[in-house]
């Protein structure tokens, strides 16, 4: 009896040890699980295949995607988990389509500065201090905020992109890249590499051809972006048309508006998207609708620098696809996808004078089918049947969301990341009611980020 005592005594402080993830079901939760199938049942379902309709019924899924999506019914298979939603939203997760995550480490460190002095004086010395094995830590502090707020892929051009790959892949988390080709930094030769190593190392892995902007890169390598664009058949992605001065710069040096230039050179003939579009004329609009290219609007770090207020409307009514993103958490500060759509569709209102525009539906269908549009995830769209299993749970019972006389605009207006009890990525639940489930336990990830700013600031 002592025996079996003093060994009960061992395994209770060996799994404290571990923690509360280490009593995870191995079926269920995490990036090292076996693809589970799992039943949602009991709750609002919205899966954005229609609009935002919202009806009561159940979402199974299967592996990494989803089987089923409708009324209550008998299921002729065996669920690993049975979730009773009690009431409250399943719904598909949103697509950050425009980030620099493991800018973490700068976070409230830069502040209250326009974009060029923001840039030069405060962001550019200390990532000049980055070195290999700091972005693993600082990309995944940020997939800890994503997931928790119901994020359940973004959309990055930074740098060591192979690192934050890797750190994707190892969370369980959906990683978009892109190229950040400018200037100072990478090179066409290392960006072909990465386009054809970085889009075979997993399926939760996508890395599109990009550049930084066209002020920061010369015309020799735009004209070699151009080049691997057509090689490859691949659409390009870029910041484009931020501020005022970046677009008269241009102009002086060019004879010509950003998105003109880059039109002349070829770089739109395969699609694409431009990060930010806050000063675009009408005749730029035109040539990114002919174009088929998509721009991701950031309406919190335009805000935060004084860039200006992005004319969503008028893109939406040239035939622009529009997406939402954060942009980087040194120029945010909150990866909150929540605030985004508010602010999205709140400016929209103040710019036109028109309190009809940019409606909650619309804001909602924006950072979640717009932006996965635009990221490349033609297989995130929605949670109809035989799509990826991204989503998040939405809790509807917090009194943000009461009464529920329309829960999408709930959504939009109403509701935070404080709303969020569940987020599953392709078919894996990486967080839930406060636990996150990504290999590594966060108070790990906070210890490192925090390693690398201390040393970073003492150089």
């Amino acid at each position: 009896m002592k025996r079996l005592c003093a060994l009960f005594l061992f395994l209770s402080l060996f799994l404290c040890l571990l923690g509360d993830d280490a009593l995870a079901a191995p079926d269920v939760y995490g990036p090292a699980a076996k693809l589970p199938h799992v039943r949602f049942y009991n709750g609002s379902i919205c899966t954005l295949e229609n609009g935002a309709k919202v009806f009561q019924g159940e979402l199974w899924t299967s592996g990494d995607r989803v089987l089923y999506a409708g009324p209550a019914k008998t299921a002729n298979l065996k669920f690993d988990k049975e979730i009773d939603l009690k009431g409250n939203l399943v719904m598909p997760g949103f697509k950050n389509g425009h980030a620099h995550s493991p800018m973490t480490f700068l976070r409230s460190y830069a502040e209250d500065l326009p974009l060029d002095r923001w840039l030069n004086e405060k962001v550019f010395p200390m990532e000049a201090k980055l070195v290999s094995g700091d972005i693993g830590p600082l990309y995944k502090l940020a997939v800890l905020e994503y997931l928790a707020s119901g994020i359940t892929a973004a959309f990055d051009m930074y740098m060591f992109t192979d690192e934050m790959c890797r750190a994707a892949a190892e969370c369980g988390f959906r990683g978009v890249f892109c190229g950040s080709l400018n200037d100072f930094s990478q090179s066409l030769e290392s960006m072909e590499r990465q386009y054809r190593e970085l889009n075979a190392l997993s399926p939760l892995v996508k890395y599109h051809l990009g550049f930084h902007a066209e002020y920061t890169t010369s015309e020799t390598l735009l004209k070699g972006v151009v080049a691997l664009s057509k090689k490859y058949r691949a659409p390009v992605y870029f910041h484009g048309s931020e501020t005022a001065s970046e677009v008269q710069d241009c102009v002086e040096r060019r004879g010509m508006t950003p998105i003109a230039y880059l039109d002349d050179l070829g770089m739109l003939s395969r699609g694409g998207g431009v990060f930010h579009g806050v000063h675009l004329t009408q005749a730029e609009l035109d040539i990114l609708s002919r174009r088929g290219v998509g721009i991701v609007t950031n309406p919190g770090s335009n805000c935060k620098l004084s860039s200006g207020v992005a004319p969503v409307t008028k893109m939406v009514e040239t035939g622009i696809l529009v997406g939402i993103g954060t942009d980087g958490p040194a120029s945010n500060n909150a990866l909150d996808m929540f605030r985004e759509m508010y602010l999205a569709s709140m400016l929209q209102k103040v710019i036109t004078g028109d309190p009809t525009a940019l409606g909650a539906e619309e804001a909602l269908l924006m950072a979640t089918r717009g932006s996965a549009r635009i990221m490349g995830l033609d297989d995130c769209l929605s949670l109809a049947p035989g799509m990826l299993a991204d989503l998040v749970v939405i809790d509807l019972k917090q009194p943000n969301m009461q009464p529920q006389n329309d829960i999408v605009k709930n959504l939009v207006y109403a509701s935070g990341k404080q709303n969020v009890i569940l987020t599953m990525v392709g078919g894996r639940i990486l967080y839930e009611n406060g636990r996150y489930y990504i290999g590594e336990r966060p108070e790990n990830i906070y210890r490192k980020a925090n390693e690398i700013v201390r040393r970073i600031a003492a150089q």
